[in-house]
């Protein structure tokens, strides 16, 4: 087989992330999720551009999913990148997200799932430093008790990172 000078396994990881990079437009434009739609998404911290503080570089050195559901503020999408604002641990932060970082994307309203093979993609990028950007805590605004769920432990809802593993099909 001859050798793939148009790459389009990289054409193709790129269309699927337009897809992402869609959706949260479209959230980031009216400020909520429609219907029961939630999203996991899974980057890699360590990746070119990611911006994090240093706490939740510290927890995850390698890799984090976020939820994306009811509290979430500041989402603002780019052509590269999107910026959000979570809650973890009760402490407000602001996260920046480049798509090229993003090795999973899931929807379990609709079970919906995309994955990346962000090495593949980044190969120019191997072995550039990487580091932790310090990110200062932003004031959270008033939440929406409204749209809220409580866990089923009776606790109030908060962040959480979630293995996709457990939602992945098994062979």
């Amino acid at each position: 087989m001859g050798q793939d000078h148009i790459r389009y396994d990289i054409l193709a990881q790129d269309a699927l992330r337009g897809v992402i990079r869609k959706v949260l437009t479209e959230i980031a434009a009216t400020g909520h999720l429609p219907g029961d739609h939630h999203f996991f998404i899974t980057f890699l911290t360590g990746a070119p551009g990611v911006r994090i503080s240093q706490h939740l570089k510290a927890k995850y050195a390698e890799q984090m999913t976020i939820v994306i559901q009811h509290q979430f503020w500041d989402l603002k999408v780019t052509e590269s990148l999107f910026e959000i604002g979570l809650s973890f641990s009760d402490t407000p932060e602001k996260l920046v997200i480049p798509f090229n970082a993003i090795r999973g994307f899931y929807d379990p309203s609709v079970n919906f799932e995309l994955e990346f093979d962000v090495a593949a993609i980044d190969e120019e990028d191997e072995g550039a430093e990487i580091t932790a950007y310090p990110v200062a805590p932003i004031e959270k605004p008033a939440e929406s008790t409204a749209d809220a769920k409580p866990t089923d432990d009776g606790n109030k809802p908060g962040g959480s990172v979630v293995s996709l593993d457990s939602f992945r099909k098994k062979n």
